[in-house]
């Protein structure tokens, strides 16, 4: 039996990239995943109305933990931030997600081509 990834016949630059575990990480945690469905929810947010969303969803947190949770995500590309001004608005970015479900759902729609 072989060990590791040699034998695998799925895609290996998407499946280990490390970018992909960065994004599979940053959704593992409660908070930066409401952080996300707040911004899906009404993109372009800055870092208060982030911490009013999270408050009025019992997620008591300081503004520097929330941060942390941006740049967690920004880092991982799933939000982009820009600065006006004073103000920093995160927004949503969805495409790593696309990349990563695609995978998955190329195989689905490949499989059920051959099969007709």
């Amino acid at each position: 039996m072989a060990t590791g990834v040699e034998g695998l016949t799925c895609k290996h630059e998407l499946a280990y990239d490390s970018s992909v575990a960065d994004v599979f990480r940053a959704l593992d945690d409660r908070t930066r995943r409401l952080i996300l469905d707040g911004l899906t929810e009404r993109d372009g947010q800055t870092l208060f109305e982030i911490c009013s969303l999270l408050t009025s969803r019992n997620v008591g947190l300081t503004r520097q933990a929330i941060s942390q949770h941006l740049a967690i995500l920004e880092s991982a590309g799933l939000i982009a931030a820009e600065k006006r001004g004073r103000s920093k608005f995160h927004y949503l970015t969805p495409e790593p997600l696309a990349e990563i479900t695609q995978r998955w759902l190329s195989k689905q729609k490949e499989s059920r081509c051959e099969s007709n």
